[in-house]
């Protein structure tokens, strides 16, 4: 038997049991093209079928699981080439981001990400890429809450949400916490001068895959994306 995620504000068991898998397909307990099924989810969390079936309605909204004929509700394949393709949205999503964020972001708010800035220094140096991962998580939620805008900020968690057990891997990779710490200085100094263009410039690079790294990053991904298409 296994249990839900901590409730960190949910309401209800659909929602923690969202939160559950959402975790179990980032840190890739749940691979994809496992299959959920409804019954053997109720009995490993020890609920009905209505909360597992809310939980997957929910998660194949955001993208990561999808209902696929004969063979159920499966967590989404996704292909090497659509996986390159939406981590290029995601960087012009976030350059868009930090773009807005360096024109009206408060000076609150970029306390609050110098802040996070340092704790995300003090899980590379602890050598803790889980925390490192989730910190980094909050840096980016900020740099949303700063551009000010409702509909942009939703689109990017969403895409974010869909990329999660992807760009946990990235982080992962040798040499990526401390280069994401050189990159998060740079889009702070941006926004903290106020430059939209450069704020947006470093945003893009931090998240786009090129060269060795995106080489790297395909290398380390299952097989059974690599053999996707």
């Amino acid at each position: 038997m296994n249990t839900l995620a901590p409730m960190r504000g949910r309401t209800t068991r659909a929602e923690a049991l969202c939160e559950t898998l959402e975790a179990m397909i980032v840190d890739g307990r749940l691979a994809p093209g496992d299959r959920l099924e409804e019954t053997e989810l109720a009995q490993q969390f020890e609920v009905s079928r209505t909360p597992v079936r809310e939980a997957i309605r929910a998660l194949v909204a955001i993208g990561l699981v999808e209902a696929n004929g004969r063979q159920g509700t499966i967590v989404t394949p996704v292909s090497i080439a659509m996986l390159i393709e939406m981590f290029e949205l995601m960087a012009v999503f976030e350059g868009m981001c930090a773009e807005l964020a360096a024109r009206r972001a408060t000076d609150a708010e970029r306390a609050t990400m110098h802040e996070t800035h340092k704790d995300l220094q003090s899980a590379f140096e602890a050598r803790n890429p889980s925390t490192f991962y989730h910190v980094n998580l909050a840096f980016h939620d900020q740099i949303y809450a700063a551009a000010h805008t409702q509909f942009l900020a939703g689109q990017t968690v969403r895409l974010r949400r869909r990329l999660s057990p992807y760009r946990m891997r990235v982080t992962y990779q040798p040499g990526r916490m401390q280069a994401s710490i050189d990159e998060h200085a740079s889009i702070l100094a941006a926004i903290d001068q106020g430059a939209g263009k450069q704020a947006k410039s470093a945003a893009e690079s931090h998240v786009r895959l090129l060269g060795n790294q995106l080489e790297d990053f395909i290398a380390s991904l299952p097989d059974s994306v690599k053999a996707h298409r």
